[in-house]
């Protein structure tokens, strides 16, 4: 289980983007995708299925503790993708 804090521009974007916390644990738990950012954050994708596969991005700071979510979004450029 991965712990982490949100920030309060992911708790904004959560709540204006309709984002359920059951669908950023299972994105950072089970992600489709995890790979280090150009920008030195962790960035986890996971296709949701209740949101018809569109790919939930996530981006945490992982160099502070607890980790911290730095924003979350519906990713298009990866949705279009697959």
């Amino acid at each position: 289980m991965v712990e982490f804090e949100l920030s309060a521009h992911a708790k904004s974007m959560m709540t204006k983007r309709k984002i359920s916390s059951d669908w950023i644990s299972r994105t950072l738990n089970t992600p489709d995708k995890k790979r280090r950012g150009d920008d030195g954050n962790m960035h986890y994708t996971k296709s949701i299925r209740e949101r018809e596969g569109g790919v939930l991005h996530i981006v945490m700071n992982t160099d502070v503790q607890p980790n911290r979510i730095v924003t979350l979004f519906f990713d298009r450029r990866l949705a279009k993708q697959k």
